[in-house]
């Protein structure tokens, strides 16, 4: 009879827990979260993931996703394509409604497919490669940061502005730099601006010695250089460094998307008269007048003790976009939340009313700026705005 009791009592007890947990689970909505953790680009990847986890403490305090907490799954995708291959079939076997992925556009591109099939929502924030909308790895694909075609449609308004005819350009050899390359060169000619490169010097992300390649470009003497550098915790800090340690007298333009604030901070005067286009910047007119952006921008102070750069609210709007989408919709579906969010409008984000195009791309407006005393500084902005 006693050890019949124990057994019971055994069994009584493994039950008991096996329905917790599937309370639990219920009680919970699983966001993956997948973004390189270590190496060059491990830093950005850390800083991303933290102002994932502001949103979703703001989204949970404020009832979560279909009245459940947010619970994120986090994952170093180590900038490999297989390593993000591998940790994307651990998400889907973690049971994700849904991923907030992209720092490194081969990643996102071998990540795609296996979300797709799995028919888990992806939603990238950060990669910019324009395959990442093409429809063939995820016919559903949602994207908040610039894609490279922008990109370049930005940078050639910004070089056709300043009246710039001889470029040098510095391309990190992939898709990602030779695609917005590719891209400001298609744009220049639209825009019918007479211009010739007259240096291009191309290299790997996670070349950090740019002496070499200045020299070259010195010798052509070019109106101004542009460069690509997806690399923002290690590379682009050397380029800029770089750059005025030879002192290199000529303007040096970042590919829109490029340098954000925290780069800027980081490097501090090196970085001063840097030109570039971006679209985000946490306390600068008009986005302090956001207040969905003024909560988030003061959640992360309080969290983790920084402010947020371009790159890192991407990553945060793209879980709040995800959470609207889903509970305007009442649903977790992948289908009907990207019908939402695709070639839609949604209201009261970080940036404001924020629109979709049709693929999935988020439209924003861009601004010129550069940097001064270590602090960004849109230029041209309208009077009332300064």
């Amino acid at each position: 009879m006693k050890r019949f009791l124990r057994i019971s009592t055994v069994l009584t007890g493994a039950l008991f827990l096996a329905l917790s947990a599937q309370v639990q689970a219920q009680q919970t909505v699983k966001v993956g979260v997948i973004f390189p953790l270590s190496g060059g680009s491990g830093p950005n990847g850390q800083a991303t993931v933290k102002a994932v986890e502001t949103m979703a403490a703001m989204i949970n305090d404020e009832g979560g996703v279909l009245g459940r907490k947010i619970q994120l799954v986090v994952r170093d995708d180590e900038s490999t394509p297989a390593v993000g291959v591998a940790r994307a079939n651990e998400l889907v076997s973690e049971g994700v409604a849904a991923v907030i992925e992209g720092w490194n556009s081969p990643v996102s591109l071998a990540m795609q497919p296996i979300f797709n099939r799995a028919n888990i929502f992806d939603i990238t924030s950060n990669a910019q490669a324009d395959q990442i909308l093409s429809g063939e790895g995820n016919p559903l694909a949602v994207r908040l940061n610039s894609a490279g075609s922008l990109n370049g449609e930005a940078t050639a308004q910004f070089i056709k502005k300043r009246g710039y005819k001889r470029l040098a350009l510095l391309v990190q050899n992939d898709v990602y730099g030779n695609g917005g390359r590719a891209s400001l060169e298609e744009n220049l000619k639209k825009l019918g601006v007479d211009y010739t490169v007259v240096s291009e010097q191309k290299f790997p992300i996670t070349q950090l010695d740019f002496r070499g390649v200045f020299t070259s470009v010195r010798d052509a003497k070019p109106d101004a250089v542009v460069f690509w550098n997806a690399s923002t915790a290690t590379g682009v800090p050397s380029i800029l460094t770089q750059y005025r340690q030879m002192r290199m007298d000529f303007p040096l333009i970042a590919a829109a998307g490029v340098v954000v604030e925290s780069t800027i901070e980081t490097v501090g005067a090196p970085a001063n008269g840097v030109l570039s286009s971006d679209f985000y910047f946490a306390e600068i007119p008009p986005f302090n007048a956001i207040p969905q952006n003024n909560k988030f921008v003061a959640r992360m102070k309080q969290m983790h003790g920084i402010k947020p750069d371009k790159y890192m609210a991407m990553g945060a709007l793209a879980l709040q976009v995800w959470a609207k989408a889903a509970n305007e919709t009442k649903s977790l579906s992948k289908d009907v939340i990207a019908k939402r969010i695709r070639g839609q409008s949604i209201s009261d984000t970080m940036l404001g009313d924020v629109k979709f195009a049709a693929n999935g791309q988020l439209l924003a407006k861009f601004y010129d700026f550069t940097a001064r005393d270590g602090k960004a500084v849109i230029l041209d902005q309208p009077a009332a705005s300064k």
